[in-house]
């Protein structure tokens, strides 16, 4: 996979190549926007707006905060890699949005378990667990390398927040390392000066660790950059798997909300999905990028016991004023690639495990061959960019390949298996309320 290339002046398209845990997802709408190569400012500006249009259509029932998520910067790498520029990115992305809009109005129409019939949690993990284990040689070869002591030490400080802090500043861990991660490059360029090493690059030069030239140079109100989407049927097919983890995401917050509120909001799953949707659309269609609810707001909620939608209301509109001040955009743009190393080694191996996770709330058995052979299968195809040539012109790889074979493969293979391999007890059959109940004594 091609490498990619981390604006350090100023922000720009990445020339390179679901979801993150509840104690990750707080620092990724800023790092999100700058591992896809669009812009910070217009990142911020939209996830406001998509708040605000979230709280709208849910008519303040289901509170949450949308951010950018982790899940579609695989997404990105890919088709960077292809050659695709941020306009086919956010033009594919456009197009997962309006997929998720659908899904909400059929959800809202047959009930929640029509996302059972199509994506069992066995399905379901497996696609979230290929998309983050893709995005694996991205760190290695890219950020990593950039600053390999930086990048470990980065690492070592996150892991050590997320752990031994509570409450309120281990949900937001992944902030904190971001800021340990400038203060130290900053630390290290006065006492040792440059750094020779690849600066996104294949080739190692001579470089500021922390270059924040560009944040002088910025102004401190001014509009960000917008453009508009352009729409490819290799880039659509690449990003439409990410659905599967948006569903997911929504799917797991609007139930953690209902818990903690006591509020049941199973009524309120399909226009969350659909109000998702909606508010990635408007994003991608002036350039931003995908923005998603995701359970990991909860986090913040269960340390500040703050349910008020009002509180996210006031978070929609400060972003939507950092999104007018270019100088915080440069800020964010200028993230140190040895920073990034150390912050994505932790959020991409978590995308990863909440593959996992989905499969022990659900109580998959992997032991059984209708569920392990094509999540093996469309596992290894996803993460080592196994790849399908159809024609001269059409190629299958990655993770839509990987997606494709789990989904037919394992439809497929039910339609032929003997009845004892198709006995596990239904998850979603009543709606999202059915996640964690046990089936009565007595049943299989």
């Amino acid at each position: 996979m091609p490498a990619i290339v981390v604006p350090s002046h100023v922000p720009g398209p990445v020339t390179a190549p679901a979801t993150a845990s509840h104690h990750g997802k707080s620092g990724t709408t800023f790092v999100a926007p700058v591992l896809m190569g669009l812009d910070p400012n217009l990142a911020i500006m939209m996830s406001g707006v998509a708040t605000a249009i979230f709280l709208l259509a849910t008519k303040g029932r289901v509170p949450s905060y949308l951010g950018c998520s982790l899940s579609f910067v695989g997404v990105a790498a890919t088709i960077r890699a292809s050659g695709g520029s941020s306009a086919t990115v956010t033009g594919a992305v456009l197009v997962v949005g309006a997929v998720l809009f659908l899904v909400g109005l059929m959800v809202q129409r047959f009930g929640a378990r029509i996302i059972h019939a199509a994506m069992p949690p066995v399905v379901t993990g497996a696609v979230v667990m290929l998309i983050g284990f893709n995005l694996a040689p991205v760190t290695a070869s890219t950020y990593w390398p950039q600053d390999q002591w930086t990048a470990l030490l980065v690492m070592l400080f996150t892991g050590l927040a997320v752990v031994c802090l509570r409450g309120f500043f281990s949900r937001i861990a992944i902030f904190l390392g971001l800021v340990f991660g400038y203060v130290l490059s900053w630390v290290l360029d006065l006492v040792f000066g440059k750094i020779h090493s690849p600066a996104g690059g294949a080739e190692a030069v001579d470089h500021w660790r922390l270059d924040l030239s560009a944040v002088g140079h910025a102004d401190w109100i001014g509009l960000p950059s917008f453009h508009a989407p352009s729409f490819e049927w290799s880039a659509i097919l690449v990003a439409l798997p990410v659905v599967i983890a948006l569903i997911a995401e929504n799917a797991g917050h609007v139930k953690a909300v209902g818990e903690m509120t006591g509020d049941s909001l199973d009524d309120k799953l399909g226009t969350a999905i659909a109000a998702d949707g909606a508010a990635s659309m408007l994003s991608t269609a002036v350039g931003g990028p995908p923005n998603t609810t995701y359970s990991e707001n909860i986090g913040v909620m269960a340390a500040t016991r703050v349910y008020s939608t009002a509180a996210y209301w006031a978070a929609a509109f400060f972003a939507l004023l950092f999104g007018l001040c270019p100088k915080f955009g440069a800020v964010v743009a200028a993230i140190p690639g040895g920073v990034l190393g150390g912050i994505t080694v932790i959020l991409y191996g978590m995308i990863g495990l909440l593959g996992a996770q989905i499969w022990l709330n659900a109580k998959v058995d992997l032991r059984n061959p209708l569920n392990l052979v094509p999540a093996a299968a469309g596992i290894i195809i996803g993460v080592g960019g196994v790849s399908l040539k159809i024609s001269d012109n059409f190629e299958l790889s990655g993770i839509a390949l990987g997606t494709l074979v789990v989904i037919t493969g394992y439809h497929a293979l039910r339609a032929f298996a003997p009845a004892h391999l198709k006995t596990q007890e239904p998850l979603l059959d009543s709606g999202t309320s059915q996640y964690d109940e046990q089936p009565p004594a007595g049943t299989s």
